[in-house]
């Protein structure tokens, strides 16, 4: 901080492993990925290539090498891994993955069907080379998950070898652990809360009052 004022509550230093800020990329260019670095390196902990916008995007090494060198580990949203997995490409995955040294990894099922037992055992083989975030919810808003089943499918992924279990909510953050206006489902997050350690769950929070939510929620712990 430039100068010191009282009752701020202390952070982590980085590397943090909790407490972590995901920021999501959604097709910066070199220069607004240099600049976003310039302003927000101290604060960020990883970068998601959000979507499938790496397949698309121009200078991908180059811009994976620029958050890599300011200390900022980058992974591909959890889209990419479906739309590889649905073409039965994930071998081809994993050799992308090593090909651009990424050593994070997305798993989720919000816009395809897979079998919870199939999708742990993708966690299962790609924890073995790599830190797994799994993500837990649907992008579909008609498709409720009742608050036993978001800490069963949690807790499970932890065990099949996550780092940390993503709360899904779209980039809109009208779904999963938000109603459809945005407003926090604060039950259910309590609900949560009491089954799996809050260490190791990623709020994703894309409105401004979501984040201020959790930015709460840290300090009173």
């Amino acid at each position: 901080m430039n100068f010191n004022l009282t009752q701020i509550p202390e952070r982590t230093a980085k590397p943090r492993n909790f407490g972590l800020t995901m920021v999501m990329d959604k097709g910066l260019s070199l220069e607004e990925a240099k600049n976003f670095i310039s302003a927000a390196a101290p604060h960020v902990d990883i970068v998601k290539l959000g979507f499938g916008t790496s397949f698309v995007t121009p200078n991908l090494r180059q811009k994976i090498e620029l958050y890599q060198a300011a200390g900022i580990p980058v992974y591909f949203g959890g889209t990419l891994f479906e739309a590889f997995l649905i073409r039965n490409q994930f071998d081809d995955y994993v050799k992308v993955l090593n090909d651009y040294n990424i050593s994070y990894v997305e798993v989720s099922d919000g816009s395809i069907t897979i079998p919870h037992t199939e999708k742990c055992g993708y966690i299962e083989k790609l924890a073995k080379k790599f830190t797994v975030l799994s993500e837990v919810g649907s992008k579909d808003a008609e498709h409720i998950i009742p608050p036993y089943k978001w800490i069963e499918l949690m807790r499970a992924e932890l065990e099949a070898g996550a780092t940390y279990v993503i709360a899904e909510a779209r980039e809109s953050g009208n779904v999963g652990i938000y109603r459809g206006s945005g407003e926090v489902r604060e039950g259910l997050v309590q609900e949560i809360l009491t089954q799996i350690r809050a260490e190791k769950i990623i709020w994703e929070a894309p409105q401004k009052a979501q984040q201020l939510y959790f930015r709460s929620c840290a300090a009173a712990t």
